[in-house]
């Protein structure tokens, strides 16, 4: 007769929201673990007889009960709660932009990832596509729930997902960066250097560290917080009354200004933050608090984005149309997507990509000659690329390769503090005293892990593990 113990750990100040179950059945041991309210993960394992496998599980769950796991009853505990983004999209009768292509990624889409190499869309339903630019698909992600954002923080990827975890997308399989108080119900989310910033449903915003904990959490001053922007001295909020900046260190108030209408999309650039309105518009807000220019729309605004150095103003309205303004203001287009709204969107090397509310990633030639041929009714004949049948997508995972020498790498090591395991650099020529930023869910008591580079923070104090994780044997 299989013998089942179910254990939950859930913090009402802190991030866990955990559950961890074991059932053995005859010399199987069956290990499930997750989020409360998720299916979680499952790893099963067959010893020698049921004295091995039951000893083994008596092991496990001491080790989980030593830290702070205690029994319940599974559904007892609510799951975390989660808002998604729904537009109303209507058709825009602006005429239709010159698409170069798309993909349709099978669910709507607001996370959305552009660089010199490659194009990412997350979708509601947990799928991350990785395409070429010419929009060959690479490869698929599959995380546990929705996608929220996905955000680059120097050369480490992030996505963040509605099962309250961030996932690190930097080597060959997502691995688990952060866990998200599940009192949270997370709207939109930034990493700048390690520091998480996080604004949700109630209009609170948070700072969560490279270790997964709170640095400060507030209340702020207006609901629904859609924007959320995190740079090396401060975090922007966007919410239901206007836009409030932040200390990162300390969650001081730095400046705060008022609008009419509610934030509902955030973009940054060096010097400005700029804000997607309900009232229409594109609000240009500079770092010292200073109100800018006002890029005005015909219709509610739900993202934004900038040409490099604020150049070129993008927005997306619920209409389905696009526009582009010069820096001052002047509105230089609107035309259509012709593939729903634009939930979010990013400008790279002279092209406007936008995910959808139909689920497209899709690429708009935003040069001035492709531009005006549009407004003449001309537009190229775009490729239009489905979903691949096919492809085995990549889970997040807690399987870690081995390595039985650590040829040119680092090796870090994995120390029990209390109730934390912490990571230090055992190699010569680092700091042994500071932490490293490093997987959580690969953690165990005493192990020794290769990684091919461990970087300084940009902030100092902390290292930052990069690349694909060995553990050392």
């Amino acid at each position: 007769m299989p013998q089942t113990t179910y254990l939950e750990l859930s913090e009402d100040s802190g991030s866990a929201h955990k559950f961890y179950e074991v059932t053995v059945d005859g010399a199987q041991m069956q290990v499930r673990y997750g989020r409360i309210g998720d299916a979680g993960q499952t790893q099963t394992k067959t010893y020698a007889d049921e004295a091995k496998a039951k000893a083994d599980a008596a092991k496990k769950i001491g080790e989980k009960v030593r830290k702070g796991y205690a029994p319940a009853v599974p559904g007892q505990r609510a799951p975390r709660s989660v808002t998604r983004r729904v537009i109303v999209s209507q058709r825009s009768t602006a005429k239709t932009a010159p698409v170069l292509w798309k993909y349709r990624s099978g669910a709507p889409a607001f996370g959305i990832f552009i660089d010199d190499d490659v194009c990412m869309v997350g979708n509601e339903k947990g799928t991350i596509t990785v395409l070429q630019h010419d929009a060959t698909v690479q490869r698929q992600f599959q995380l546990p729930d929705g996608v929220k954002c996905i955000v680059a923080d120097d050369a480490w990827i992030y996505a963040g997902c509605d099962d309250g975890n961030v996932y690190d997308l930097s080597g060959k399989v997502p691995r688990l960066a952060y866990a998200i108080a599940p009192d949270i119900d997370i709207y939109w989310l930034d990493i700048h250097d390690g520091i998480l910033g996080v604004s949700d449903a109630k209009g609170g915003v948070c700072t969560i560290d490279h270790e997964d904990e709170f640095l400060w959490r507030r209340q702020g001053r207006g609901a629904a917080g859609w924007m959320v922007r995190c740079d090396a001295e401060a975090v922007h909020h966007g919410h239901g009354r206007g836009v409030t900046s932040y200390d990162w260190r300390t969650g001081d108030e730095l400046w705060h200004q008022p609008t009419t209408g509610a934030v509902l999309f955030g973009w940054q650039e060096s010097d400005a933050v700029y804000a997607g309105m309900s009232s229409n518009s594109v609000l240009q807000f500079f770092k010292d608090g200073r109100a800018g220019v006002t890029y005005r729309c015909d219709d509610t605004i739900f993202s934004c984005a900038t040409a490099p150095d604020g150049r070129y103003v993008f927005a997306g309205d619920y209409r389905s149309s696009v526009y582009c303004f010069a820096a001052d203001g002047t509105r230089l287009w609107k035309l259509g997507t012709g593939c729903g709204s634009a939930y979010s969107m990013q400008y790279h090397d002279e092209k406007l990509y936008i995910v959808t509310t139909d689920g497209s990633l899709a690429c708009i030639d935003a040069s001035e000659a492709a531009v005006r041929s549009a407004e003449q009714g001309v537009v190229p004949e775009f490729v239009d690329v489905k979903a691949p049948a096919a492809m085995t997508s990549v889970a997040p995972s807690t399987t870690v390769e081995v390595a039985h020498d650590p040829a040119d790498g680092v090796v870090v090591e994995c120390v029990q503090e209390g109730s934390r395991l912490r990571i230090r650099v055992v190699s010569a020529g680092y700091h042994s005293d500071w932490q490293v930023q490093f997987p959580k869910g690969i953690r165990e008591p005493g192990a020794r892990y290769v990684v091919p580079s461990i970087r300084e923070s940009a902030r100092g104090g902390f290292y930052r593990a990069y690349g694909d994780i060995r553990k050392l044997v």
